[in-house]
């Protein structure tokens, strides 16, 4: 699939060659990343995404070397190089190139790439609970957007593939319900939405922010709660928010079977509503 990716004020085809082994990103971890969405033609909430990009880098030390309006700024002429029928995945990415164990953030470098990406298509997926679990806050940058994070979840999306699941639902240290390894998650029941709570061991992402508001303003009660393992095991529906798939039904939680149902497809259609009043490319 195409990719673009601008790099020292070019834009180049494809993935070009940019850490060496003397980079402390390559052998200590000090990258950040975000992600937004272009598709049928606008790019929701992508000022959201450029803003915390460039949090992201502060709170990992770095010093970002462009500004979210300047960011933004780049993305949208970035997605202007490709078919506005075509789906895209936008990825800025800043990274320490000097420093000792923690980044000189005099030293931060950004690229910005651009891919086509098709969304999945909302067919559900199923999940369990993964035995690897989200630290907390004093145990991991988990206030930024850290590629450092990204290996554990991993883990836990590797366990649940080869248990024969698409996805996991970890949980974070005193054994709450967190998020899924790849997006938020809610649940509903009895017709009240339930989310966990921002502790600080999860992003508290931007679709799941928009969504919240979102049925919100529809008058449906949604509650940022404490959720447990038992509270999935009895709910009516499960989904996710995240920006890859944006708005997606659990169609299987563990062992019980689920059908997407109406508050899930009530999030989706308000997403999808909304999403459509962005500026259009």
């Amino acid at each position: 699939m195409k990719s673009l990716t601008y790099l020292d004020g070019e834009w180049h085809d494809g993935n070009p060659a940019v850490l060496g082994p003397a980079t402390l990103a390559t052998w200590l971890g000090a990258v950040i990343f975000d992600g937004a969405r272009a598709f049928e033609g606008v790019a929701p909430d992508l000022d959201l995404h450029c803003q915390r990009a460039c949090a992201s880098a502060e709170k990992m030390g770095m010093k970002s070397p462009i500004s979210a309006a300047e960011l933004e700024k780049l993305a949208i002429e970035g997605i202007k190089k490709f078919p506005s029928d075509v789906a895209l995945y936008i990825k800025p990415v800043m990274w320490a190139e000097d420093g000792w164990i923690y980044p000189n953030p005099e030293t931060t470098r950004f690229m910005l790439h651009i891919f086509e990406s098709p969304l999945p298509e909302p067919k559900g997926f199923s999940a369990h609970i993964s035995s690897h679990r989200r630290p907390a806050p004093d145990q991991a940058p988990t206030d930024a957007k850290a590629a450092c994070l990204y290996p554990n979840a991993g883990r836990a999306l590797r366990e649940a593939n080869q248990a024969g699941f698409d996805n996991a639902v970890m949980l974070d240290p005193i054994g709450n319900v967190a998020e899924f390894a790849t997006a938020n998650i809610f649940m509903a029941k009895d017709g009240v939405v339930r989310t966990p709570a921002p502790n600080g061991t999860f992003l508290n992402g931007i679709t799941r922010q928009r969504v919240i508001k979102l049925l919100r303003a529809e008058g449906v009660t949604v509650e940022e709660a404490t959720v447990t393992p038992a509270d999935l095991r009895a709910a009516d529906e499960i989904w996710s928010t995240g920006n890859h798939a944006k708005v997606m039904p659990v169609t299987r939680f563990e062992a019980r079977e689920m059908q997407p149902g109406p508050m899930a497809t009530k999030a989706r259609e308000l997403y999808w509503a909304y999403a459509k009043t962005g500026a259009s490319f």
